[in-house]
């Protein structure tokens, strides 16, 4: 597959050829789905917690009499049917995260690349590398380039300039190519891959 390769300032920089293998399968959603949810997982905090019965702060004092009041018998006032009692069987601190296979996490890259490729969403910039880390150059290049939400995924290392000039942008996101994720894939409407990000992802999914 080739693809025409841009400059920052909307000028052409010839084309690159893409490996099919990674950015022209069919993408399929299933894939897509296992690894989004893997990843969203993965993030959650699982600190959600309450206090059980062995939590609460109450006297273990039986609270009246076993027999004789007319009334059910209890023993606690730690009791779940109690206010203020503990709850029963609630949420504890736990982690949501679950195993997906190495291949499976690949596969789910590729068809991600592929998908954006697909819907026609996918730009090659020749190199995404400022002079001065100067928010408002960065912010008239990507206005005339029509992106909206754009993630942009660089080489190695993302160069120091762009960065710090893309991070007050709204809806820009710099990752470098190790960072490159479904989620954030197929969260932004525009894929932006350097050339140097496009010869990483081949390198590292061949």
């Amino acid at each position: 597959m080739k693809l025409d390769v841009i400059k920052l300032d909307s000028g052409k920089a010839g084309e690159v050829d893409l490996n099919d293998a990674i950015f022209g399968l069919e993408p399929r959603a299933d894939i897509l789905h296992r690894v989004v949810r893997w990843q969203r997982a993965k993030a959650q905090a699982g600190t959600h917690s309450v206090l059980g019965r062995s939590d609460v702060s109450y006297s273990t004092k039986k609270i009246y009499r076993q027999k004789g009041t007319g009334g059910a018998r209890h023993g606690s006032k730690k009791a779940p049917i109690f206010r203020k009692g503990g709850v029963y069987k609630g949420p504890t601190p736990r982690s949501h995260a679950f195993d997906l296979p190495k291949k499976v996490r690949a596969l789910g890259l590729k068809h991600a690349l592929s998908a954006k490729a697909a819907a026609g969403k996918l730009v090659v910039l020749d190199s995404a590398e400022m002079a001065e880390a100067k928010t408002a150059m960065l912010a008239k290049a990507v206005n005339d380039l029509g992106w909206k939400k754009v993630l942009i995924i660089d080489g190695a290392e993302v160069n120091a300039n762009f960065a710090a000039a893309a991070r007050n942008l709204d809806g820009v996101d710099v990752l470098p190519s190790m960072g490159a994720n479904v989620y954030d894939i197929l969260k932004r409407d525009t894929l932006v891959i350097t050339k140097a990000g496009v010869e990483a992802l081949e390198a590292r999914l061949a």
